[in-house]
């Protein structure tokens, strides 16, 4: 299953005149650069792309140059060689692709998963930011039985090469992709909307996604305990109606890291950055001052 297609469902994609291809690490990464400053690393979650941060990197481009990339498997990039991509190889991955680019990022801001690869991109010496930004960071495995259970179930679910057709064909039901959202806590513009519905309609993107999910899911235990380690400044931004990952998680993981603090997004859910994506750019550039002053 191939990438989506640049020439045609690319089109009007969000900052394409920013767009370019890069091969790093045996993968052909579809990555953004824009704006002027100091390296931001934009790092989308699971089942997203580059078009998620279609307002949040502009804000920030006036202060700071965007670095944003398609994960493997996901948007226009392809796939990694591993059937089951684990934290590991896609933080390296990255720093594969952010050294072909010669570019070191001062800042990372990872959204959901995102957040987690930011955070093993640092402990595994990858990068050495100085602030590192979770937007409703998922750096958690599932609790419990679900803990135990569903990584396996994706896994196999992840063999069957019918599944991401069939779910691809629920993306063209009128409704389903807004319903998606909508469990998240989010409520998002209109063409955010459509733009999630191409990506979803994309077989090779719904089979990396599901590749991501089930092939991070055991590395998030060894996360879990690392975290503690990481020694730059790390601010974790927990949305009140984040209905993907709980916001008390933001504060567990900061109990574990000395330099870390939780900022409260009341009233946003889990896309709080495409919710009201100036305002979480104006966050940033906040906590960025505190620290490069």
């Amino acid at each position: 299953m191939a990438a989506l297609a640049w020439d045609r469902s690319g089109r009007d994609w969000p900052q394409r005149e920013a767009s370019r291809f890069v091969v790093a690490d045996g993968i052909t990464w579809h990555v953004q650069v824009y704006g002027s400053g100091p390296v931001v690393l934009l790092l989308h979650g699971t089942a997203a792309a580059t078009h998620s941060w279609r307002h949040f990197g502009p804000a920030l481009s006036a202060n700071f140059t965007v670095v944003a990339m398609d994960l493997p498997g996901h948007g226009f990039t392809s796939t990694a060689q591993q059937r089951l991509p684990d934290l590991h190889r896609v933080a390296y991955g990255v720093a594969q692709l952010l050294a072909e680019l010669q570019l070191e990022p001062s800042v990372v801001v990872g959204h959901s998963s995102g957040a987690a690869i930011g955070a093993r991109m640092a402990l595994d010496s990858l990068i050495f930011p100085r602030l590192l930004i979770g937007l409703n960071g998922a750096f958690l495995p599932f609790p419990g039985l679900a803990g135990m259970l569903f990584p396996n179930a994706l896994r196999l679910l992840s063999l069957d090469p019918v599944l991401p057709y069939w779910i691809a064909l629920r993306a063209y039901e009128p409704g389903f992709i807004r319903r998606v959202i909508g469990y998240t806590g989010s409520s998002i513009d209109e063409f955010g909307v459509k733009l999630y519905r191409r990506l979803a309609a994309k077989p090779a993107h719904v089979a990396g996604a599901m590749a991501m999910m089930a092939g991070s899911h055991d590395d998030l235990h060894k996360l879990s305990k690392d975290i503690a380690q990481l020694r730059c400044m790390i601010v974790l931004f927990a949305a009140e109606r984040d209905g993907a990952v709980p916001p008390g998680q933001a504060e567990r993981i900061c109990s574990r890291v000395e330099n870390c603090r939780v900022e409260q997004v009341p009233g946003l859910g889990h896309l709080a950055h495409e919710e009201r994506p100036e305002w979480m750019a104006q966050q940033v550039l906040a906590s960025w001052s505190r620290i490069a002053n």
